[in-house]
């Protein structure tokens, strides 16, 4: 859906100004109930005001379910699983009927094709789908197994779940929320504390500069690359792929920071979705990087789960007799990672580009690399190379890059056609030399466009490399005061002169706000 007020927007800036000094100055008693009337606004300022409807229906659904889940004895377990489960499908089957049933059409009406039916079998259906459905309704899971495992506590509170489930700034684009460990702090009374304030502030502007200087300046050359791709082959397929890594990760990451750093002023610790995925030295160490919070809520209620399934339980023991103790245990936990990666691809859009770039791709990379770490280290140590040399570090950062970046590419194309065909276009011509003749100028950005990209990405760059070695904020706190206000106003100017943003410009929505 479209968003009117976005959150880099002005109107939204103004907006969330009135906001905070009136949070602040109310009564701390109702500071809870004021935030979930904004968020009601916000809802309502943001599309169609009859779509607040959907996460109203998926609060109340959790809200009962959990309510009769903490009148049901826990030895009834039938009835207890039963509640469980309605309370599920109700919301999956809010988030699939939105979301999914043109998938299914798609899929049916191209496997009708093949085989020489009719191009459109059955006619596709448009749904306008409300802000952060994913988002909100793998929240309110999590919230709903945890009352039903008995490791949270049901909330009596209707309005306080609602509030829980729809906090404006969360339902943008996440993080996805353990109401066990984030919840009660919504309710609580949150006096006016500067460092919070001034941190929250700071993270802010940090996630603005990632958005508005990084990722909407790098998008323009993107865009150019993949919306003619047939035009721009080789080595300008993998420059955009590349810039479009990083777009994404400054447009998600921005995107976070800035909600993370609001509500921070607002009292409200919110879980950090990424920690320099970049970094990363193998795939699966990447996922526990990137969209961390993503990756928690699949294992704790997709992948854990799966494996104490009578289904999975049978198949671990007929495997390990049938290949032995380790070699049995590691396929079925490879079977188990199938269905989970597919539920992450499914979970990132209705469409094959996302199940393969987003998930089965990604399952693949982390099957094969299980599978050749041993030979892989045994061939090492015949060779007398050093693993832990930086040298071997840094080229398995690269491999697990270009890996995400292949990934990405499924995930920006238009359509699963479009990935092969770009893929086919990327290894087919031999082309290195755009990469310093100037080709790359005549993509949207002028020289000096590009200059700022690279200062900012060199920026971006040294300021994950030293987030590696502890928090920049606070080692920014400890420099004296000219020193300190002078970092966070060259900040600041910098968004501001070198921003994207102004009249007769529009920033593009976050790319995961459509999730």
């Amino acid at each position: 859906m479209d968003v009117v007020m976005g959150i880099t927007s002005f109107s939204f800036l103004c907006f969330f100004t009135v906001i905070f000094i009136l949070y602040y100055l109310i009564p701390k008693k109702i500071q809870w109930g004021f935030l979930l009337i904004c968020s009601i606004v916000y809802y309502l300022l943001s599309g169609s005001g009859m779509l607040i409807l959907y996460p109203a229906a998926s609060v109340s659904a959790c809200y009962l379910g959990t309510r009769l889940l903490a009148s049901v004895p826990a030895e009834d377990t039938f009835k207890r699983r039963g509640v469980l489960l309605v309370t599920i499908l109700v919301n999956i089957g809010i988030l699939v009927v939105l979301k999914y049933v043109n998938f299914g059409i798609y899929t049916i009406d191209g496997i009708a094709k093949i085989f020489g039916g009719s191009e459109e079998l059955i006619k596709s259906v448009d749904f306008l789908i409300p802000l952060g459905v994913s988002f909100y309704t793998f929240s309110l899971l999590g919230y709903v197994a945890d009352v039903y495992y008995g490791i949270a506590r049901p909330q009596n509170n209707y309005l306080k779940l609602m509030l829980y489930g729809m906090y404006f700034p969360v339902i943008i684009s996440g993080p996805i929320l353990k109401y066990r460990e984030h919840g009660e702090q919504f309710f609580a009374p949150h006096a006016f504390d500067y460092r919070a304030v001034t941190r929250g502030f700071q993270r802010m502007a940090w996630g603005f500069f990632k958005k508005l200087v990084i990722a909407e300046r790098i998008g323009v050359l993107v865009d150019t690359v993949y919306g003619g791709y047939a035009d721009y082959p080789g080595a300008f397929i993998w420059a955009a792929t590349i810039c479009y890594a990083f777009q994404l990760y400054t447009d998600f990451s921005g995107c976070m920071d800035i909600v993370l750093g609001m509500s921070e002023s607002l009292g409200i610790l919110l879980p950090e979705n990424f920690n320099t995925p970049f970094f990363a030295e193998s795939i699966s160490e990447y996922w526990r990087r990137w969209h961390i919070t993503l990756g928690v809520w699949m294992k704790e209620y997709v992948f854990y789960p799966l494996l104490r399934t009578d289904l999975f339980t049978r198949l671990n023991r007929r495997w390990r007799e049938r290949f032995g103790k380790k070699r049995g245990k590691q396929y079925a936990t490879f079977a188990a990672m199938f269905l989970l990666w597919l539920t992450v691809g499914i979970w990132h859009g209705g469409d094959w580009k996302f199940v393969i770039g987003s998930g089965l791709l990604h399952w693949f990379y982390i099957v094969m690399e299980e599978l050749l770490m041993p030979p892989c280290s045994r061939i090492m140590e015949r060779l007398h190379i050093n693993a832990g040399a930086k040298a071997v570090k840094a080229l398995r950062v690269a491999r697990t890059f270009l890996l995400v970046c292949i990934g990405d590419l499924f995930f920006r194309a238009a359509s699963t056609g479009d990935a092969l065909a770009m893929l086919k276009g990327a290894v087919s011509v031999w082309n290195p030399d755009v990469l310093w003749n100037g080709a790359l100028l005549g993509l949207g950005l002028d020289g000096i466009e590009c200059a700022i990209a690279a200062a900012a990405l060199l920026l971006l760059l040294a300021v994950s490399i030293l987030q590696r070695k502890g928090s920049v904020r606070d080692r920014i706190a400890k420099l004296p005061m000219p020193v300190r206000w002078g970092v966070w106003y060259a900040l600041l100017f910098g968004v501001i002169l070198f921003g994207c943003y102004g009249p007769g410009y529009s920033a593009s929505e976050f790319i995961y706000q459509g999730f």
